[in-house]
């Protein structure tokens, strides 16, 4: 049974997870289950996707511009955005009507304030990103009787009336599913990774790798912190930390911590998996994430990860002693103890790699898409 279905993001231009995860997903659709696929964004018209669409791919830009609006001062940027989503919500009606999707997938940005009200005959699925303690970062509002707090508390309120009234909703952990009280229509698939790379690391190299954005949701301060310590031990050893954005502070915290020989910022690079094969050891810091796909894609080169144990993620991707180490958040000393028991033990190094390929097998992109596939037609036969 052929589907259509349609998506609704922001835009496809950012190089981020959400992005990628879309991109690699709507591609297999549609090239090999053969569904009809449409993108609907409201930013980015004109500017190229970062990552490659099939050419089977519709996508329609409502041209909102939401990014626009930020400059403003405060009170014209309250204003500016209530008529967007007024505008939005015209346009995305009328975009749906003319389309007629079997199923519309919200990825619980903007539209999920109104999209379950649409009449336009599609079934109504969300996925999220995000981990719910994370989305919109909820966390940093929990002083219980502040203006932000209550903000926040009055927001969740709202979302959860607007998740209540999907057909499905779909997280990417069953550590973030246990979150999610108030619901009872929470599905658990993971994100996908696009395959298993023919060529792995021996795990020979004196080489750890790091890999995401230069931001504070990254840890990458904490792994720099932890890095002085195994430097300290194991001298001949580096670390190379792959990243868009700006690296400057993150550069500021090598040169206080001396450890500029052993360890190198790069930018992002387009063939990771290739930065993997020549690394030993992935070391992920998050303070938080919804999945932490990189994490797959390391142990599908075949390399051990040692991660903080954050929400959301490293508990449901790795098994701890067996194809990789999960380290209690935060806790920098015991990163860099479990780096340095994969740098000093080579056939726990080597024996852990092979296990966490084996491990990558689980969140292949064939079994992700059969997943999604039996959610799509199980709507479909309840609606």
């Amino acid at each position: 049974m052929s589907l259509k279905i349609a998506y609704c993001i922001p835009s496809l231009y950012s190089v981020s997870g959400m992005e990628k995860t879309l991109t690699i997903k709507a591609n297999y659709f549609a090239e090999v289950l053969n569904y009809k696929i449409i993108i609907i964004l409201t930013d980015g018209k004109g500017r190229e996707p970062a990552f490659s669409l099939s050419p089977k791919i519709e996508v329609i830009n409502l041209n909102l511009n939401y990014d626009k609006i930020w400059s403003y001062p405060f009170y014209i940027k309250v204003f500016a955005y209530a008529l967007k989503q007024i505008l939005f919500r015209r346009r995305l009606t009328a975009a749906l009507k003319q389309i007629k999707p079997q199923i519309t997938v919200s990825m619980l940005r903007r539209d999920i304030n109104f999209i379950t009200k649409i009449k336009d005959g599609s079934i109504k699925i969300g996925e999220i990103h995000f981990s719910k303690s994370k989305y919109r970062d909820l966390d940093s509002a929990d002083e219980k009787f502040s203006i932000k707090g209550l903000f926040a508390k009055l927001w969740m309120r709202q979302l959860i009336v607007n998740l209540k009234r999907l057909q499905t909703f779909v997280v990417l952990s069953y550590e973030d599913k246990e979150k999610w009280v108030e619901l009872n229509n929470v599905s658990v698939i993971y994100n996908p990774i696009i395959n298993i790379p023919a060529v792995q690391s021996d795990c020979a190299s004196k080489n750890v790798i790091a890999a995401g954005r230069f931001v504070r949701q990254k840890g990458y301060d904490m792994l720099l912190e932890s890095w002085a310590i195994v430097a300290s031990r194991h001298p001949d050893w580096t670390l190379s930390i792959y990243g868009s954005g700006e690296k400057r502070s993150f550069q500021e915290i090598i040169d206080r911590l001396g450890i500029e020989k052993t360890c190198i910022l790069y930018d992002a690079v387009q063939n990771l998996n290739e930065k993997f094969t020549e690394s030993s050891i992935f070391a992920f810091s998050s303070r938080y994430e919804g999945f932490g796909m990189v994490i797959t894609e390391a142990m599908a080169c075949g390399i051990p990860p040692v991660a903080f144990a954050c929400q959301c993620g490293p508990r449901d991707i790795i098994t701890h002693g067996k194809d990789g180490f999960l380290i209690e958040p935060e806790n920098t000393r015991e990163l860099a103890e479990k780096i340095c028991t994969l740098i000093e033990d080579d056939q726990l190094r080597k024996s852990m790699g092979l296990k966490a390929r084996e491990r990558a097998e689980r969140f292949t992109l064939e079994r992700v898409a059969k997943e999604w596939d039996a959610l799509f037609k199980d709507a479909l036969k309840h609606s």
